[in-house]
């Protein structure tokens, strides 16, 4: 079942389920972008091909809120958004250990493409990001996120690189366990409206399951 937050001609705002590739990989697993074109023109009947523009990411273990563009004038608006820093977006995380209670962190972030991980490297670009300390429990901090850019995999591995690995993070937490699901989560969503220029700001509920159900926020 797919859960669309908003809906009008020119966006899709919905809330992306865990395990799921936004867009096709090498994994040959069914993507969302692909979920949703087909959702769309079964719904609605279209003889032709849906256009749904992709103008932001969540790694493949990340589920949380996304806007998609439905026209090609709407995808390039809201890319300009994110470049320009307009479209801001808020992530839950939990991380292992006592963090400060609130800090920037700034790094240079390299992609190993064969391996398909980042690395804090001088030769990588910028990345940083805010947080804030919202709750402490069993030696887990749950944060709060703003971020400044949006690099691959950026918040996993900025707080792992400085001792606060991600719960249940199976590529940069050495302590995750099988089976566990990555404490990470895209909460909120804010951006002008790519045609009436209003601004709009979306906002899901954190997981009810371990370890966010730790926490009562």
């Amino acid at each position: 079942m797919i859960n669309i937050i908003y809906e009008d001609n020119h966006l899709l705002v919905v809330e992306k389920q865990i395990n799921i590739p936004v867009q096709a990989d090498d994994s040959k697993d069914i993507d969302f972008l692909t979920m949703l074109k087909d959702y769309i023109k079964k719904r609605d009947n279209k003889p032709g091909n849906v256009y749904l523009g992709l103008v932001h990411r969540l790694d493949r273990p990340v589920g949380g809120i996304m806007v998609f563009a439905k026209t090609s004038k709407c995808a390039s608006r809201l890319s300009e958004q994110i470049r320009t820093k307009v479209f801001k977006k808020t992530y839950y995380a939990v991380v292992e250990n006592k963090i400060e209670p609130e800090g920037k962190l700034i790094d240079k972030l390299l992609k190993d493409t064969k391996r398909n991980i980042v690395r804090v490297d001088d030769k990588g670009k910028l990345a940083i990001l805010e947080y804030k300390l919202i709750s402490y429990k069993d030696n887990l901090s749950l944060i709060k996120i703003n971020l400044e850019t949006g690099r691959s995999h950026q918040i996993r591995v900025q707080f792992s690189s400085r001792g606060y690995p991600l719960y249940g993070d199976q590529r940069y937490n050495k302590n995750a366990k099988v089976g566990e699901q990555i404490a990470l989560f895209s909460n909120s969503i804010t951006f002008n409206h790519p045609i009436t220029k209003e601004r709009l700001s979306f906002e899901i509920n954190l997981p009810n399951r371990k370890p966010w159900n730790i926490f009562k926020v």
